[in-house]
């Protein structure tokens, strides 16, 4: 059932993409996870087939696309792997910080080059020491004539790699209390004096998408790279994570159904017992249970997408969109890969992998355990 916001430009847009994958990504993409990262050349070809941030307007590249092109690149993106979330993440959660906070002047300078791949961006939130506890961050931010003296270790820094654009979460003020409101945002350049890319880390799944540390040795950030205002960092992320989250709840959902695909495929023409594994009542009502609970996922998923269209608050709606999508993306996984026997288990089919980079989706954009702080808030039982 098609979703309501979906309209014949959207299926337009997915066709040609799907078609442009065909061609420029499926071949590569297994090369890719073993070469550990996404070459710029792709990024720039998506930039001129306009596939990088759509819906900015004209003046700096877009075509002011809705969201429901945003959802369709999303899940086409993902159905190639988990590992080109990177681009979700410049297209849908990086620019967007650089379109609502910056300044004419800011926008001018990065935002074209930012629907072209000239420029690939990151979001640098997480610390060793805080995850989703962004109150406790120690990067700090020192103001000094026309500089911010900027220090601090990041980690976990999707597109860190290649990033060009950081926007990096500090403090400009350690001593505010709440601690919360000391916290701004900065822009950081890839040759800015006293930034370096710490170590590419090794996880057990999303090989292809570059993840890496970022440091921070007095690095010299000039001050008109401030975003927005002094200590009004915290409520940006804040009015901004809801829509990071619903991208990851589209990237579960779709997951789930390229996984449901796989193994509903595979079924049909393994052999067992002299029959197809597909005729076991086990096998039909595994797959029917996890049909049903995409289903009833994509259905939920999709009302509160097309209520975020609308400029609708559905912070609530998201965070059990996210935590409950992507606890259903690592049962997918598992039962999915189950199903596929010892084969299952072989780097040669495609569900080995969606079983590692599954897990990690309950993590990242808040874990699902702050999913659940926040719906219980929203139901006041704080």
């Amino acid at each position: 059932m098609k979703a309501p916001y979906i309209k014949e430009e959207h299926e337009i847009l997915r066709r040609s993409l799907r078609k442009f994958l065909d061609k420029e990504a499926y071949p590569y993409f297994e090369e890719w996870e073993k070469q550990g990262g996404i070459p710029r050349t792709f990024w720039q070809k998506l930039g001129q087939n306009g596939y990088l941030c759509p819906w900015l307007e004209e003046e700096y590249g877009g075509f002011e696309a809705d969201f429901g092109y945003s959802v369709v690149i999303n899940e086409e993106l993902e159905k190639v792997g988990t590992g080109l979330i990177g681009i979700g993440l410049h297209n849908d959660i990086v620019v967007p910080y650089l379109h609502s906070y910056g300044t004419k002047q800011q926008k001018k300078k990065w935002l074209p080059k930012c629907t072209t791949g000239e420029l690939i961006t990151a979001i640098a939130m997480t610390e060793p020491g805080a995850g989703s506890d962004l109150a406790s961050i120690r990067t700090t931010a020192v103001k000094s004539e026309n500089y911010y003296i900027l220090n601090g270790e990041k980690t976990f820094i999707t597109n860190g790699v290649h990033a060009d654009l950081v926007v990096v979460v500090c403090k400009t003020d350690p001593k505010a209390s709440p601690a919360h409101k000391g916290i701004s945002l900065m822009i950081v350049e890839k040759d800015t004096p006293g930034f370096k890319r710490g170590k590419k880390l090794d996880k057990i799944g999303l090989h292809s998408q570059d993840t890496s540390e970022l440091i921070f040795e007095d690095a010299k950030v000039p001050a008109e790279n401030l975003l927005g205002q002094e200590g009004q960092g915290f409520y940006y992320l804040m009015n901004q994570l809801q829509q990071e989250r619903l991208i990851v709840g589209i990237g579960a959902i779709a997951a789930c159904e390229r996984m449901l695909d796989l193994t509903v495929n595979y079924v049909k023409e393994r052999q067992a017992f002299g029959k197809t594994i597909a005729s076991f009542q086990n096998t039909q009502f595994t797959l029917a249970e996890l049909q049903t609970e995409v289903e009833i996922g994509r259905t939920f998923l999709d009302r509160t997408i097309e209520s975020h269209m609308k400029g609708e608050d559905v912070v609530k709606e998201v965070s059990m969109a996210k935590w409950w999508t992507t606890d259903l993306v690592k049962k997918v996984a598992m039962k999915c890969m189950h199903l596929h026997g010892g084969y299952g288990y072989m780097e040669e089919y495609e569900i080995a992998r969606r079983f590692r980079d599954a897990p990690v989706t309950a993590i990242y954009a808040g874990s699902n355990e702050i999913m659940k702080s926040i719906i219980a808030k929203k139901m006041g039982l704080e």
